[in-house]
């Protein structure tokens, strides 16, 4: 079942700004959260669609692969590929857009609140970059990786808070004009963790992390391109207090190609001809991603006249087909002559075949006067 566009998830235009995002993320949490649709699997789904709509559109870099790559950008190698965002992911956000001690939080588990939640920060990405060929990129390749990231020492030992008792937040309760009002901010003790280190190794840092060499292989989908930044959930730093681990953001830099060049989903390659070759053509053998390749060049042919190689391009992230391999002709004019060649191009010169007649002067004229 293919998913659906975020923008129309929210039910806002493609040129939304942040606060069109938050207010119609808003509008649809509180209209599908869990506590207001007990036991309603549609509503909830909703929910958690409303969600990861949100966390793509509200962040500038995910936004951006959205708009040039659609669904495909975002789960070509992790993202995000159906289901894989949680009621803790969405809750854990809720300050950000409701504000932590909004009502909405304090009477819908935002924080420590209905359902108990402490507020477990999630550890922080992690960003490499990765070197990929011109045929790499268009198949497709699994790549194996090392990288260093920060894990929880095993001899970590953790308790829970006690100012909080565990949820991470504390509450206060303020008398109003209105009545009685009930705010939450994070426990200043544990940091809204809810857990504090009862004991840990001299290595590892005040959170209980250390340092430690890590390998994954990555599977890059074909059509990736240069510049392109894949998220790989739960592979980047461990978060605090056993939180959820970062990503691992890997920046894909295209190795350069002797002789091809790649233009979006096409591959360019220039063909350098001779005269005889331009005037009574030939069957010549070009390098394509694949190997090799035979093309025919019809006699007459012009410089600056581009040849198709159907489907020697590089697939669309999106599915919508597979660019060519286009092959531009440049005639060959030599600089220097024997006196032997001088002569039969002199020859030549006078032949009307060597001569543009007047339509293609008309036509070169018309040319110039554009430029």
């Amino acid at each position: 079942m293919s998913k659906r566009d975020y923008y129309d998830i929210l039910g806002v235009s493609k040129n939304a700004s942040a606060d069109e995002l938050k207010k119609a993320y808003r509008k649809l949490a509180i209209k599908y959260h869990p506590d207001k649709n007990p036991g309603d699997k549609e509503a909830e789904e909703n929910f958690k669609e409303a969600a990861e709509a949100y966390d793509v559109l509200s962040n500038e870099e995910k936004r951006r692969r959205y708009d040039q790559f659609g669904h495909a950008g975002m789960g070509g190698a992790g993202g995000y590929s159906g289901g894989g965002f949680s009621m803790d992911d969405i809750f854990s956000q809720f300050g950000d857009v409701f504000g932590d001690d909004s009502i909405f939080g304090s009477f819908f588990g935002g924080g420590g609140g209905g359902r108990g939640r402490n507020r477990r920060t999630v550890g922080t990405n992690i960003r490499i970059k990765l070197k990929l060929t011109l045929e790499e990129m268009r198949t497709g390749v699994e790549k194996k990786v090392k990288y260093r990231r920060m894990v929880v020492a095993k001899d970590v030992k953790f308790n829970s808070c006690k100012h909080c008792n565990g949820s991470g937040v504390v509450k206060q309760v303020t008398n109003t004009f209105l009545g009685q009002m009930a705010t939450q901010s994070a426990c200043p003790v544990c940091q809204g963790l809810g857990q504090v280190i009862e004991s840990k190794p001299k290595e590892a840092n005040e959170h209980g992390l250390i340092p430690e060499e890590f390998e994954t292989t990555l599977k890059i989908p074909g059509g990736v391109a240069d510049g392109m930044q894949l998220s790989i959930q739960g592979k980047g730093n461990d978060g605090p207090a056993g939180g959820a681990a970062g990503d691992l953001i890997v920046l894909v830099e295209e190795v350069a190609h002797e002789e091809l060049k790649r233009d979006n989903n096409n591959v360019i390659y220039t063909l350098w001809l001779s005269v005889p070759e331009a005037v009574l053509g030939a069957q010549i053998e070009v390098p394509t991603l694949d190997g090799k390749a035979k093309i025919k060049v019809e006699p007459g042919t012009q410089n600056g006249k581009v040849l198709r190689l159907k489907g020697k391009g590089f697939p669309d992230l999106n599915g919508y087909g597979t660019g060519d391999q286009l092959v531009v002709v440049n005639v060959f004019i030599p600089t220097k002559v024997s006196s032997e060649e001088k002569e039969i191009l002199l020859k030549l010169q006078e032949s009307k075949n060597f001569k543009p007649d007047e339509k293609d002067k008309s036509f070169f004229d018309r040319v110039r006067d554009f430029f």
